[in-house]
Protein backbone atom coordinates (compact mmCIF):
# COMPACT_ATOMS: atom_id res chain seq x y z
CA UNK A 1 0.00 0.00 0.00
CA UNK A 2 1.34 3.56 -0.87
CA UNK A 3 2.14 5.11 2.46
CA UNK A 4 2.77 8.50 1.23
CA UNK A 5 0.10 10.99 0.14
CA UNK A 6 -1.62 12.05 -2.97
CA UNK A 7 -5.66 12.89 -2.27
CA UNK A 8 -6.45 15.63 -0.69
CA UNK A 9 -9.58 16.19 1.40
CA UNK A 10 -10.26 19.99 1.46
CA UNK A 11 -13.39 20.34 4.23
CA UNK A 12 -15.98 23.14 3.54
CA UNK A 13 -19.44 21.75 4.57
CA UNK A 14 -19.24 23.86 7.55
CA UNK A 15 -22.37 26.05 8.38
CA UNK A 16 -19.85 29.46 9.19
CA UNK A 17 -21.66 30.85 12.43
CA UNK A 18 -19.41 32.72 13.70
CA UNK A 19 -18.72 34.30 10.18
CA UNK A 20 -22.66 35.57 10.22
CA UNK A 21 -23.90 38.00 8.80
CA UNK A 22 -21.92 37.45 5.87
CA UNK A 23 -22.84 33.50 5.77
CA UNK A 24 -26.43 34.42 5.99
CA UNK A 25 -26.34 33.76 2.17
CA UNK A 26 -23.16 32.14 1.21
CA UNK A 27 -20.95 29.19 2.57
CA UNK A 28 -18.15 30.88 4.20
CA UNK A 29 -15.56 29.00 1.81
CA UNK A 30 -17.35 31.25 -1.20
CA UNK A 31 -16.34 34.82 1.15
CA UNK A 32 -13.58 36.45 -0.36
CA UNK A 33 -10.37 37.84 1.00
CA UNK A 34 -7.76 39.59 -1.38
CA UNK A 35 -9.80 39.73 -3.88
CA UNK A 36 -10.69 35.68 -4.31
CA UNK A 37 -12.99 33.06 -2.61
CA UNK A 38 -11.43 31.53 0.46
CA UNK A 39 -11.99 27.83 -1.63
CA UNK A 40 -9.68 29.24 -4.48
CA UNK A 41 -6.95 30.16 -1.84
CA UNK A 42 -6.67 26.77 -0.87
CA UNK A 43 -6.93 25.05 -4.10
CA UNK A 44 -4.26 27.03 -5.11
CA UNK A 45 -1.84 25.33 -2.33
CA UNK A 46 -3.52 22.00 -3.49
CA UNK A 47 -2.40 22.16 -7.00
CA UNK A 48 1.09 22.92 -5.92
CA UNK A 49 1.20 19.48 -4.83
CA UNK A 50 -0.50 18.06 -8.10
CA UNK A 51 -2.88 15.59 -6.15
CA UNK A 52 -4.17 12.44 -8.24
CA UNK A 53 -7.55 13.00 -6.23
CA UNK A 54 -9.21 15.98 -4.53
CA UNK A 55 -12.42 15.95 -3.11
CA UNK A 56 -14.36 18.40 -0.66
CA UNK A 57 -17.15 17.78 1.45
CA UNK A 58 -20.06 20.48 1.28
CA UNK A 59 -23.22 20.84 3.35
CA UNK A 60 -24.54 24.57 4.22
CA UNK A 61 -25.76 26.09 0.80
CA UNK A 62 -24.21 23.46 -0.91
CA UNK A 63 -25.13 24.03 -4.36
CA UNK A 64 -23.66 27.47 -4.24
CA UNK A 65 -20.32 26.24 -3.51
CA UNK A 66 -20.77 22.69 -6.56
CA UNK A 67 -21.57 25.48 -8.72
CA UNK A 68 -18.36 26.97 -8.37
CA UNK A 69 -16.39 23.78 -8.74
CA UNK A 70 -18.30 22.39 -11.51
CA UNK A 71 -15.38 21.65 -14.28
CA UNK A 72 -12.72 21.61 -12.15
CA UNK A 73 -10.87 18.58 -10.83
CA UNK A 74 -12.39 18.43 -7.60
CA UNK A 75 -15.02 15.89 -6.55
CA UNK A 76 -17.88 17.18 -4.22
CA UNK A 77 -19.57 15.17 -1.78
CA UNK A 78 -22.80 16.54 -0.61
CA UNK A 79 -23.62 15.35 3.19
CA UNK A 80 -26.88 15.28 3.46
CA UNK A 81 -29.35 14.92 5.11
CA UNK A 82 -26.88 15.58 8.25
CA UNK A 83 -23.30 17.09 8.28
CA UNK A 84 -20.56 14.48 8.95
CA UNK A 85 -18.42 16.39 11.38
CA UNK A 86 -14.19 15.78 10.19
CA UNK A 87 -13.96 12.23 10.91
CA UNK A 88 -16.84 10.87 9.28
CA UNK A 89 -16.55 13.79 6.33
CA UNK A 90 -13.14 11.84 5.73
CA UNK A 91 -14.63 8.24 5.63
CA UNK A 92 -17.35 8.93 3.63
CA UNK A 93 -14.90 10.44 0.91
CA UNK A 94 -13.04 7.15 1.06
CA UNK A 95 -14.05 6.07 -2.19
CA UNK A 96 -13.11 8.99 -3.64
CA UNK A 97 -9.60 9.33 -1.89
CA UNK A 98 -8.44 6.09 -1.22
CA UNK A 99 -6.77 4.07 1.61
CA UNK A 100 -3.82 5.30 1.52
CA UNK A 101 -2.66 8.44 3.56
CA UNK A 102 -4.45 11.90 2.82
CA UNK A 103 -3.99 15.55 2.74
CA UNK A 104 -6.96 17.46 4.94
CA UNK A 105 -6.85 20.93 4.54
CA UNK A 106 -9.34 23.64 5.97
CA UNK A 107 -10.19 26.68 3.65
CA UNK A 108 -11.20 28.91 6.64
CA UNK A 109 -7.75 29.91 6.91
CA UNK A 110 -4.62 31.46 5.38
CA UNK A 111 -1.36 31.32 5.09
CA UNK A 112 1.94 33.78 4.79
CA UNK A 113 5.04 31.51 4.12
CA UNK A 114 5.90 27.84 2.60
CA UNK A 115 3.15 25.95 1.06
CA UNK A 116 1.74 23.76 4.51
CA UNK A 117 0.43 20.58 2.29
CA UNK A 118 4.68 20.24 0.99
CA UNK A 119 5.40 21.45 5.12
CA UNK A 120 3.97 18.36 5.97
CA UNK A 121 4.93 16.31 3.08
CA UNK A 122 8.26 17.44 4.03
CA UNK A 123 8.11 15.77 7.81
CA UNK A 124 5.56 12.97 7.08
CA UNK A 125 7.41 9.38 8.58
CA UNK A 126 5.19 6.77 7.96
CA UNK A 127 6.58 4.50 9.83
CA UNK A 128 6.61 6.59 12.91
CA UNK A 129 3.36 8.43 12.50
CA UNK A 130 -0.11 7.83 11.83
CA UNK A 131 -1.31 11.50 12.00
CA UNK A 132 1.07 14.38 11.44
CA UNK A 133 -0.45 18.18 12.41
CA UNK A 134 0.76 20.99 10.81
CA UNK A 135 1.08 23.66 13.78
CA UNK A 136 1.57 27.48 14.00
CA UNK A 137 3.54 28.64 17.19
CA UNK A 138 0.79 31.15 18.90
CA UNK A 139 3.29 34.43 18.26
CA UNK A 140 2.92 33.57 14.29
CA UNK A 141 -0.85 33.49 14.04
CA UNK A 142 -3.02 36.28 13.46
CA UNK A 143 -6.79 36.70 14.84
CA UNK A 144 -6.57 33.51 16.84
CA UNK A 145 -9.49 33.50 19.76
CA UNK A 146 -8.17 31.51 22.67
CA UNK A 147 -4.80 29.36 23.89
CA UNK A 148 -3.06 26.79 21.70
CA UNK A 149 -3.87 23.45 21.12
CA UNK A 150 -0.82 21.23 21.51
CA UNK A 151 2.56 21.38 22.29
CA UNK A 152 5.34 19.49 20.35
CA UNK A 153 7.69 17.44 22.35
CA UNK A 154 11.33 17.31 21.16
CA UNK A 155 10.75 13.92 18.98
CA UNK A 156 7.91 15.03 17.77
CA UNK A 157 4.64 14.20 19.24
CA UNK A 158 1.69 16.28 19.93
CA UNK A 159 0.51 16.43 23.52
CA UNK A 160 -2.72 18.54 24.35
CA UNK A 161 -0.85 22.46 25.62
CA UNK A 162 -0.45 26.11 24.81
CA UNK A 163 2.41 26.53 22.87
CA UNK A 164 1.09 26.21 19.51
CA UNK A 165 -1.96 25.99 17.32
CA UNK A 166 -3.51 23.62 14.62
CA UNK A 167 -3.40 25.33 11.68
CA UNK A 168 -5.94 23.33 9.35
CA UNK A 169 -3.25 21.06 7.23
CA UNK A 170 -2.92 17.21 8.40
CA UNK A 171 -1.56 13.70 6.29
CA UNK A 172 -3.39 10.94 8.21
CA UNK A 173 -3.93 7.45 7.50
CA UNK A 174 -7.07 5.93 6.31
CA UNK A 175 -6.82 2.64 8.48
CA UNK A 176 -8.44 4.12 11.44
CA UNK A 177 -11.17 5.75 9.57
CA UNK A 178 -12.23 2.62 7.63
CA UNK A 179 -12.60 0.78 10.74
CA UNK A 180 -15.26 3.45 11.64
CA UNK A 181 -19.01 3.15 10.56
CA UNK A 182 -20.40 5.32 8.07
CA UNK A 183 -21.81 8.87 9.72
CA UNK A 184 -20.84 11.98 11.57
CA UNK A 185 -17.75 11.48 13.93
CA UNK A 186 -15.21 13.72 15.02
CA UNK A 187 -11.87 13.19 14.45
CA UNK A 188 -10.50 14.23 17.92
CA UNK A 189 -10.96 10.92 19.59
CA UNK A 190 -8.81 9.24 17.00
CA UNK A 191 -6.63 12.13 17.59
CA UNK A 192 -6.56 11.21 20.96
CA UNK A 193 -5.86 7.29 20.55
CA UNK A 194 -3.17 7.85 18.26
CA UNK A 195 -1.66 10.31 20.81
CA UNK A 196 -2.11 7.59 23.37
CA UNK A 197 -0.23 5.21 20.94
CA UNK A 198 2.48 7.84 20.43
CA UNK A 199 1.50 7.77 16.69
CA UNK A 200 0.43 11.60 16.53
CA UNK A 201 3.08 14.03 15.37
CA UNK A 202 3.05 17.53 14.75
CA UNK A 203 5.65 20.19 12.41
CA UNK A 204 5.87 23.48 12.62
CA UNK A 205 5.23 26.12 10.32
CA UNK A 206 8.03 28.88 9.86
CA UNK A 207 5.46 31.34 8.11
CA UNK A 208 2.31 33.06 9.44
CA UNK A 209 -1.46 31.78 9.57
CA UNK A 210 -4.75 33.58 9.70
CA UNK A 211 -7.95 32.50 11.28
CA UNK A 212 -10.52 33.66 8.88
CA UNK A 213 -13.17 32.60 11.48
CA UNK A 214 -15.30 36.10 11.75
CA UNK A 215 -15.95 39.11 9.75
CA UNK A 216 -12.84 40.66 11.28
CA UNK A 217 -10.38 38.09 10.32
CA UNK A 218 -11.08 39.29 6.27
CA UNK A 219 -9.10 42.86 6.91
CA UNK A 220 -6.43 40.61 8.72
CA UNK A 221 -5.80 38.12 6.83
CA UNK A 222 -5.17 40.64 4.08
CA UNK A 223 -2.66 42.77 5.74
CA UNK A 224 -0.90 39.43 6.63
CA UNK A 225 -0.75 38.64 2.89
CA UNK A 226 0.57 42.33 2.02
CA UNK A 227 3.39 41.15 4.70
CA UNK A 228 1.76 44.26 7.22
Amino acid sequence: MRDTPDAVMIYAAGFGTRMRPLTDHMPKPLIEVAGKPLIEHALELVRDVKPARVAVNLHYRAAQLAAYLEGSEVTPLIETPDILDMGGGLRAAADVLGTAPVWTINPDVLWRGPNPLRVAANAWQPERMDALLVCVPMAQTRARAGAGDFTIAADGQLRQGPDCVYGGVQIIKMDRLLKEPVGPFPIQPLWAEMAAAGRLHGTLYPGTWCDVGTPDGIAVAEEMLQGV
